[in-house]
């Protein structure tokens, strides 16, 4: 038995819940926050047979494609940025994708 943990935006969350969902994957869905951005993530933890792993992961890679936003850079705080003409730049990020980590299961109980 394995536990999956992946690691995906908040946008992607929905739809590889759902798609998980459908291939009779128990998934229970954790909303977390980091990155760069502090923008929301979604931390979904997988239980399956280790058998299973492959697919799960395949099925996470298919649906959280990785994809590009342009952000303005933000002026540290203190700095006086808006008295000093500090101008916001745009700045490319790569956003989507999933960080994935697999772990044995010592023990699972369902009741």
């Amino acid at each position: 038995m394995k536990i999956i943990y992946a690691i995906v935006s908040s946008d992607d969350g929905n739809r590889v819940t759902d798609v998980l969902t459908e291939h009779q994957f128990s998934v229970t869905r954790l909303a977390t926050t980091g990155g760069f951005l502090k923008k929301g993530n979604a931390t979904l933890m997988i239980g399956t047979d280790e058998n299973r792993v492959d697919e799960a992961i395949d099925l996470i890679h298919e649906t959280c494609g990785k994809r590009q936003r342009i952000t303005c850079d933000m002026p540290a705080p203190g700095i006086g940025a808006m008295s000093t003409g500090y101008m916001m730049m745009p700045v490319t990020v790569e956003l989507g994708g999933a960080t994935i980590f697999v772990t044995d299961v010592e023990r699972f109980e369902k009741f």
